[in-house]
C-alpha cells in the first residue's frame, strides 16, 4: 500500500491538473465565442451601413453626408480588422488550452494504467498466495489422515 501512495497522489495531482486544464480550455471557448459573435455582428453592421450609403447615393448625397458616411465606414472596417485579430488570438489560445488538455489527460491516463497493472499485479500475488495456502492445506490434511484413511 506505500508504493502506491505515491502513485495515488501523482495521479491525483495529475486529475486535478487536468480538470484545470478543461475549465481554462472551456474558459477560452466562451471567450472564442464572444469574439466571434462581436465579430459577426461588426460585420452585419458594417454591411447594413454600405446598404444605407448606396441607398442614399442613389437618392442623392451631399458631399458633407457622403464623407461622413465614408469616414465611419473606415471606423467600421477598422473595427471589424480588430475583432477578427481578437478572434484569431482566442483560435490560437483555444488550440494552445486544447493541446495542453491532452497532454495532462495523457499524464492522467498513464498514472491510471500504472496504477491498474500495480493492481493486477497484487492481485495475481494475492492469488497465488491463496492457491499455495489451499495446496498446503489440502497436503496437511492428507498428511494427518491415518493410514485406513488414506487406503492403505
Amino acid at each position: 500500500m506505500s508504493a502506491s501512495l505515491p502513485l495515488d497522489t501523482l495521479t491525483e495531482l495529475a486529475r486535478e491538473a487536468r480538470d484545470a486544464a478543461g475549465q481554462t480550455l472551456a474558459n477560452e471557448r466562451r471567450s472564442q465565442q464572444q469574439a466571434s459573435t462581436q465579430l459577426d455582428t461588426l460585420q452585419r453592421y458594417r454591411l447594413e451601413y454600405a446598404t444605407r450609403l448606396q441607398d442614399a447615393m442613389h437618392k442623392g448625397i451631399d458631399p458633407a453626408t457622403l464623407h461622413n458616411y465614408q469616414q465611419f465606414l473606415a471606423s467600421l472596417d477598422a473595427a471589424v480588422d480588430r475583432a477578427r485579430a481578437a478572434l484569431e488570438d482566442h483560435s490560437q489560445r483555444v488550440e494552445g488550452c486544447q493541446q495542453h488538455w491532452r497532454e495532462e489527460q495523457k499524464r492522467l491516463t498513464s498514472y491510471d494504467t500504472l496504477a491498474n497493472r500495480r493492481q493486477e499485479k497484487a492481485r495475481r500475488l494475492e492469488q497465488r498466495q491463496e492457491q499455495r495456502h489451499n495446496d498446503e492445506m489440502s497436503s496437511n490434511s492428507l498428511l494427518r489422515r491415518t493410514p485406513d484413511d488414506r487406503g492403505l
